[in-house]
């Protein structure tokens, strides 16, 4: 199963926009977005893709009453699970936060195959070794909203478990 992971996107619906249709267009199945959405209604244009939207928040939260009304329309693909989420993706397990060093402790307990978070606006991928004697992926998409950063998104294929950071490809 192939997924594109977002973050931050900070009320910038068009950027994630692209970025999904992109990451859709490259065969994701799924859609984890990090947090530091804002407006829930930026999440609106991504019915049109027909895949799973996961939403946790960020520190710029927005209106989570909107988010979950939004979540809780019966038409609706989005999932907003608060400021966590717990996923069982692709027979893979995967935690999502907005935080990486509340992303880097949770990889570190062996619990999880992955673990997507944001906030940094500054994409990359590792593994941290774990305390079961592995390794866990720990990943941040960057800011898909360009803020500070170049515009980025993640592409991962849990299968493979291989993940490649994408630049935002505008028209």
């Amino acid at each position: 199963m192939k997924i594109c992971v977002v973050s931050d996107s900070h009320d910038r619906a068009d950027a994630l926009e692209l970025a999904v249709e992109q990451g859709v267009a490259h065969g994701a199945q799924a859609v984890l977005h990090c947090g530091d959405i804002i407006g829930a209604n930026t999440l609106r244009g991504l019915q049109r893709f027909g895949v799973p939207v996961h939403v946790v928040h960020g520190n710029n939260l927005g209106d989570p009453v909107l988010m979950a009304r939004l979540a809780a329309q019966p038409e609706n693909n989005l999932h907003y699970h608060g400021r966590d989420a717990r996923l069982a993706l692709g027979e893979r397990s995967i935690f999502m936060v907005h935080y990486p060093d509340y992303g880097h402790a949770m990889a570190c307990t062996g619990d999880w195959d992955l673990v997507c978070c944001g906030h940094e606006h500054r994409a990359w991928t590792k593994q941290v070794k774990n305390v079961r004697g592995g390794e866990t992926w720990l990943v941040n998409p960057g800011t898909v909203a360009g803020i500070g950063a170049p515009a980025t998104y993640l592409l991962g294929d849990l299968e493979r478990m291989a993940f490649s950071i994408c630049t935002l490809e505008r028209e």
